[in-house]
């Protein structure tokens, strides 16, 4: 039997206060990356004292955590929304390339921000096994599941390494979102007749992505 937890008033109103740091931060994050993120910046923007906001968090990096994995919380939910459905693998696989790039693409300095600096303050690495318990990890582990399932049904080749194959897609995805947010003129870097709208391109990139993996039929 589930013993049902109500919150109290103060309980209320500390996490009330914390969304209310939350946004405020990832308003500076998004627009200007870590290096634009101080406590003392934020408790200004939120008239509060850096004291108050170190109640809440204990210090930047921790909030840059939080921030991080809020996220790719947002990525996950895009990508297994897209990879959970019952169209054609072919489909699902291109929606989840594209969809991805989409969702960075929304914040571009966000996004950035969110691959620079450890975990957690004198926590893991992100090649260590702490990874996987990271929102980012998770969406990498949607990614790498449906590579497997692409290799299983027979729709992708069978001698891909799934884990090897979803990192490379990965890394693919990653590069077309830090073009597409931090070069402006991308896709159009030179005049030809096939130039293309940014978002017409993320649609092909994906395309291409998933036929070079395709098995031969």
């Amino acid at each position: 039997m589930q013993v049902e937890t109500i919150e109290t008033p103060a309980e209320r109103r500390r996490q009330k206060v914390r969304e209310l740091i939350l946004t405020a931060a990832e308003r500076v994050f998004a627009n200007e990356g870590a290096d634009g993120l101080s406590i003392r910046r934020l408790a200004q923007n939120i008239d509060y004292s850096p004291a108050a906001i170190y109640k809440y968090f204990g210090s930047k990096n921790e909030l840059m955590f939080e921030l991080k994995e809020a996220f790719f919380g947002k990525i996950l939910e895009n990508v297994h929304r897209m990879a959970d459905t019952s169209r054609p693998y072919a489909e699902r696989a291109r929606d989840c390339v594209s969809t991805y790039v989409r969702v960075a693409i929304e914040k571009p300095h966000h996004y950035a921000a969110a691959f620079t600096g450890p975990m957690r303050e004198d926590g893991p690495s992100e090649d260590q096994a702490g990874f996987e318990d990271t929102n980012k990890g998770l969406a990498f582990a949607v990614l790498r599941i449906m590579v497997e399932e692409g290799i299983d049904d027979g729709h992708l080749r069978g001698d891909l390494d799934a884990s090897l194959a979803a990192k490379s897609i990965w890394a693919s995805m990653h590069g077309l979102a830090m073009m597409l947010g931090h070069a402006p003129t991308f896709p159009a870097l030179t005049t030809s007749s096939s130039t293309v709208s940014p978002d017409a391109f993320i649609d092909i990139h994906a395309d291409l992505i998933v036929r070079g993996l395709e098995a031969s039929r």
